[in-house]
């Protein structure tokens, strides 16, 4: 894991900490001049790959409020950085802020341009991290780092200042709906906690003048949350010196709590405000920071490996867990197969158990076994005259009149008995009109032949008794499944028949006969 330095630049010095695990450790302290700087430079041998974090603490900051149209992407960028080079002559450490939209005619965003008024101090320092081979996370400032403590602190929304006693002086912050507006630093000689207390009193009022002047803070509203970090033996003079009133709101923490709300741990109960900047620095840091793109190229970088690594490493455990899972199935499916293979072998045994006890046969198993497939598949063919029966009475029911003498099933295919081919002079009537045609005659069917004479119609008339056995012959193809083969009508009805006035004279004491073939294709 690559280390983490952090530079805490101050006007009369610098402080390098290294974090390790969950805390700060000092390193060495280096001046602002050329040796100082050289210093730094030989502390950094063999630093190659560490995480830098640069937090400056200086008095020289500018703060200036601006708008511009609502934009995303490349084009506000593009404005952003225009109105950073219209504001201040070097850009190299310059950053807007967004402080939220304008809703109106037209719709703007209203920007916190800040910067250093001497951002040339950083330049050689900056570039002794980069020749070294570090990677610049970030080049923060204290109020950058502000919102971040006072949400920890408590403060979830309005607006709040938040005033820290730090190495450098005191540190105010002024902070609007989780949002930087301003900050200054006033240096404090060292004074009883009493006068400090007071001296934070008098400037926080000075503070609020000034930005109510400037229209940045209304001069009437709500009290205002003042959140004063003191350390644990000051507190009771802070307490008492600052008085809530009708414009101010005070609120006095001791270091240990804010050090505790911050997740920092170890710290010491007299250590200075900049330690909570420090730590939220490396492990909340802000997305906004001062260093160009070019300047944290390498840090882009390195989170991009990192996130390729991370990316891997999901991908490798992912394919872990997969095969695992696989094996544990491999494993039941092992089992199973030896579960299968002793019940194959114990079916096996049984098996040839039974056919011991068979007798004696004159052909094989195979055999066997072959004779009865081929049995079963010639009963599953073979019909029963049963439901034919019972749909000609069926039939019959209907047709009282009809004097049934034979009926005659069997089954075969069409032509087996001549039904296909008669004589010319005793050819069949044709079918009633639209009956379905006759399957063909290598097909296997069922027939019913169905004999008799009609009754209560009177003898001499042909045309009822024709029309009845027509009938008849109809209802018994009402099922389309069954199929009228041949009709034997009690007259013939072809245009080579002869019909006398006489007709059915000769035969006064009998009824017509007629017989109907019907078929139906077995399934």
């Amino acid at each position: 894991m690559s280390a983490k330095l952090v530079l805490y630049f101050t006007a009369s010095g610098h402080a390098l900490y290294r974090w390790a695990g969950s805390a700060l450790a000092l390193e060495a302290r280096f001046s602002p001049d050329a040796a100082g700087l050289g210093d730094f430079r030989a502390h950094l041998q063999g630093r190659t790959g560490a995480l830098a974090y640069v937090l400056a603490d200086l008095a020289g900051e500018d703060f200036h409020e601006d708008q511009i149209p609502y934009l995303r992407g490349g084009d506000r960028q593009a404005v952003v950085q225009r109105r950073l080079a219209q504001r201040y002559r070097d850009t190299r450490l310059a950053a807007a802020l967004s402080l939220g939209y304008l809703t109106g005619e037209r719709r703007s965003e209203r920007l916190l341009l800040a910067s250093f008024t001497n951002p040339e101090q950083f330049t050689d320092w900056l570039d002794a991290l980069a020749a070294s081979g570090a990677r610049l996370s970030g080049v923060y400032s204290v109020p950058l780092l502000a919102p971040a403590l006072a949400a920890r602190l408590g403060v979830r929304g309005g607006r709040a200042f938040i005033v820290t006693a730090n190495s450098t002086g005191l540190r105010q912050c002024y902070v609007e709906d989780g949002r930087l507006r301003f900050a200054r630093l006033e240096r404090t000689p060292d004074m009883a906690p009493e006068a400090l207390a007071a001296f934070v009193r008098a400037e926080t009022l000075r503070l609020v003048q000034f930005l109510s002047t400037r229209g940045a803070l209304p001069r009437e509203g709500p009290p205002i949350q003042v959140i004063v970090v003191a350390s644990a033996a000051h507190r009771a003079a802070f307490e008492q010196a600052l008085v809530s009133d009708a414009r101010l709101a005070f609120h006095t923490i001791a270091m240990q709590e804010a050090a505790r709300k911050c997740g920092v741990k170890g710290l010491a109960a007299d250590a200075p405000g900049e330690q909570l900047f420090l730590h939220l620095a490396v492990k909340h840091p802000p997305k906004d920071q001062f260093a160009r793109v070019e300047d944290r190229r390498s840090f882009f970088l390195w989170r991009v490996q990192r996130a390729i690594v991370r990316t891997g490493a999901i991908g490798f455990a992912a394919c872990v867990l997969y095969a695992a899972a696989q094996w544990i199935d491999l494993m039941g499916l092992k089992d199973q197969i030896s579960a299968q293979k002793r019940e194959a072998r114990d079916a096996s045994q049984q098996y040839e158990r039974i056919t011991a006890s068979f007798p004696v046969t004159q052909t094989t198993t195979d055999n066997l076994k072959a004779t009865v497939v081929e049995f079963s598949r010639i009963a599953s063919q073979s019909a029963s005259p049963e439901p034919a029966l019972v749909y000609l009475s069926q039939v019959v029911e209907k047709f009282p009149q009809m004097d049934l003498e034979s009926v005659q099933w069997r089954t075969g295919r069409l032509d087996d008995r001549g039904e296909a081919a008669a004589p010319a002079d005793k050819r069949p009537a044709p079918a009633a009109g639209g009956a379905a045609a006759a399957p063909p005659g290598g097909e296997m069917m069922q027939m019913l032949e169905v004999s008799g004479r009609v009754n209560a119609t009177k003898r001499s008339d042909y045309r009822a008794i024709t029309g009845q056995v027509q009938r008849f012959a109809e209802a018994l193809r009402a099922d389309p499944a069954w199929r009228i083969l041949r009709t034997q009508l009690p007259f013939d009805v072809t245009s080579e028949g002869t019909l006398s006035g006489d007709i059915g004279s000769g035969e006064a004491t009998e009824a017509p006969k007629f017989s109907v073939t019907v078929g139906r294709v077995l399934k």
